[in-house]
């Protein structure tokens, strides 16, 4: 009986030397919201148009893939493709952080512009990417985004710039502040004659595009939970030393402070944007804000 109940039992064993297989699973397969933290295939994700299905946190876009979601058939017609950047200030490793970010991205910098239409209405857009340097702005990126709000004047047709930066960029020192200056300048003659301007600010839109063009709209438009402010949380909670709310500078945030007209889920925005286009449309094709 004793001999029975301290009988050890056998285990099998793994040989020493063998490494464990790990389940073969291709990359990209799957996608975690950083939000909710749910783990989905990342083809059911884009085909929600990037939006969370648990939570609706909206995935960050590719300016070329905000083309396709918004413009009739993601066609552009594209204006200044040639521009890139350069190293005009011979700022230490810039000239070869931008080839990097050029071939990670993509892209020659962080707008694509050009003309299509909306709901069968054309119209001139500017569509800015964080994959480019955080989408900080640049002298090419102010000068895309003043020929093309030159572009909408010209031609009488309405203006839609999708915001998404970090700010100014910071090796480019002057001549990227400068580029504020000069799209507000451009943004304030083509509305003064007349011309619709729609501002969209998606996740994060900050600092000098936040402080310049963003914010300049006749119709001010965000995503949900997009990051929408001109200086840090910690940078201002240091100058006023009080806490600030966990909502602050989130789209619903400014919404409820006056900053913004609307907030629009991705699905609903290219409605939204062919309804305003229609409501300043008259007979003869010429849109305007007047």
């Amino acid at each position: 009986m004793f001999k029975d109940l301290f009988h050890k039992k056998k285990y099998a064993t793994i040989p020493s030397g063998q490494p464990r297989t790990k389940p073969d699973i291709p990359e990209g397969l799957m996608s975690k919201c950083p939000k909710c933290g749910n783990i989905q295939f990342s083809k059911e994700i884009e085909k929600n148009l990037k939006v969370c299905p648990a939570c609706g946190h909206h995935f960050r876009l590719s300016a070329w893939e905000r083309i396709a979601m918004t413009l009739d058939e993601g066609r552009l017609t594209e204006f200044d493709a040639e521009l890139e950047s350069v190293d005009p200030l011979g700022f230490p490793g810039y000239a070869n952080k931008l080839e990097a970010q050029k071939k990670s991205s993509g892209l020659k910098d962080a707008v694509v512009t050009g003309e299509g239409t909306i709901g069968g209405l054309p119209v001139v857009a500017a569509f800015m990417t964080f994959d480019f340097f955080a989408g900080s702005m640049g002298s090419v990126v102010g000068e895309k985004i003043t020929r093309a709000i030159e572009q909408a004047h010209a031609k009488k047709l309405p203006l839609i710039i999708f915001s998404t930066s970090s700010g100014a960029r910071m090796q480019e020192s002057i001549l990227s502040l400068m580029q504020m200056a000069k799209t507000s300048a451009a943004l304030a003659k083509f509305q003064g004659d007349g011309g619709l301007y729609i501002s969209v600010m998606t996740d994060p839109t900050t600092g000098g595009v936040s402080a310049s063009f963003a914010m300049l709209g006749d119709y001010n438009l965000a995503e949900p939970g997009a990051l929408i402010g001109f200086a840090g949380r910690i940078v201002i909670e240091q100058t006023i030393r009080q806490k600030l709310p966990d909502n602050f500078q989130t789209a619903e945030f400014n919404l409820q402070h006056g900053q913004l007209d609307k907030v629009v889920h991705r699905k609903e925005l290219k409605a939204t944007l062919a309804k305003l286009l229609d409501m300043h449309s008259d007979k003869g094709g010429i849109i305007n804000g007047g």
